[in-house]
């Protein structure tokens, strides 16, 4: 019911711009919890499985960039050569791509104002774009046709250029099925870095700001389940600094 609502407010926004209502009804509404079982996540165990059998596959990179950002689809099929900071290990992400019915791919604004922020990297997701660059490079070489440019997109076709978002989302689904993996959605990808983040113990303005959630409420609201957890041990935790220890007198 969650997302739901969020297409539908996002839905008669438009119309509003569109000068087809007069205002939207569902701003007025809160939005309702998400369901835990609306989020769907991969367990560590089924990373580690689904990156084992995607080693060769034309989306390794792609799988492997989003497990460790947490970017969403169009923000990762919108990156750039220039957003990537090879020595620092950081990623920038300035744009999102989308699919539109009038006027095909068009590049636009993060989704919400914190959308435009900087990412750490983990050294495998590094390595991994490292040899997606070189892979790159030495297609070009073939086809003799100039060297890579910054503007050139990290994850586009053939010759750099941006690519259809629903291309990665098929591919995803297909590649499942013929490896008989867990038939999870792409945006599993995103939640299971969430998921991660939270396990690891980071407070919920830094999962806010690293997803690119417009606030931390936001956060709270897609994965409160999640923060459940982490409260219960950290209760179990200050219970055992104040648990006397059964080796004193």
């Amino acid at each position: 019911m969650g997302h739901a609502h969020r297409v539908l407010r996002k839905a008669l926004a438009d119309a509003v711009v569109r000068e087809l209502l007069l205002r939207n009804p569902v701003s007025l509404i809160a939005p309702p919890k998400v369901d835990s079982n609306e989020v769907e996540i991969l367990t560590s165990e089924r990373v580690k499985t689904v990156l084992h059998a995607l080693r060769g596959v034309e989306i390794y990179a792609h799988v492997v960039v989003l497990l460790s950002t947490g970017i969403r689809r169009g923000e990762l099929m919108a990156l750039q050569w220039g957003d990537v900071d090879f020595d620092k290990g950081k990623l920038r992400i300035e744009r999102s791509l989308e699919a539109t019915k009038a006027r095909g791919l068009r590049l636009k604004a993060p989704k919400t104002k914190h959308g435009r922020r900087l990412i750490s990297l983990p050294p495998l997701a590094v390595e991994v774009l490292r040899e997606q660059r070189k892979a790159q490079l030495e297609h070009r070489l073939k086809l003799g046709i100039g060297k890579l440019l910054p503007t050139h997109y990290v994850f586009g076709d053939v010759v750099g250029e941006a690519r259809h978002p629903g291309w990665l989302t098929d591919k995803w689904q297909s590649v499942l099925k013929t490896k008989n993996l867990p038939r999870v959605s792409l945006h599993a990808l995103r939640h299971s870095h969430a998921s991660a983040l939270i396990a690891s113990g980071q407070d919920v303005v830094t999962v806010s700001r690293r997803l690119g959630h417009s606030s931390p409420t936001v956060t709270l609201t897609v994965y409160a389940h999640l923060f459940d957890k982490t409260d219960e041990a950290a209760a179990s935790a200050i219970e055992a600094i104040l648990k006397p220890s059964e080796n004193k007198p």
